[in-house]
């Protein structure tokens, strides 16, 4: 586990990312709204082209709650003083994983094993 005064900046970090996350959020949400086109002006490649931005924004939004997700865990983590435990196996995760992805929840072993699973 990293010491505390590396777990605290780290926290800092994860608090920083949910901020953003939430405000990217927010603004992909805005562009997977509804398409509605004026069918008489707009020709059918640009409807198609509307749907389609429409479908990668709605990606977005699933995607970023993901990240948000993974973010608000390790927040969780570091309240219940486990940050830094792999969620697995238990060992400690290498600080320098943690300090490229802060909200990583697996031991680099671990995730190898789930990535290779899939």
């Amino acid at each position: 586990m990293p010491d505390p005064e590396t777990t605290q900046r780290l926290r800092g970090v994860l608090l920083e990312q949910l901020d953003r996350l939430g405000d990217e959020q927010r603004n992909a949400v805005q562009n997977a709204s509804t398409v509605s086109l004026d069918q008489t002006s707009v020709g059918r490649l640009s409807r198609m082209d509307a749907m389609q931005q429409q479908a990668m924004a709605q990606a977005a939004v699933q995607r970023l709650a993901t990240h948000r997700r993974r973010v608000q865990a390790a927040l969780d983590r570091v309240d219940r003083s486990v940050y830094g435990l792999c969620c697995d196996c238990g060992m400690e995760i290498g600080l320098d994983r943690l300090l490229s992805d802060p909200a990583a929840p697996f031991c680099r072993d671990c995730q190898e094993e789930r990535d290779a699973a899939r």
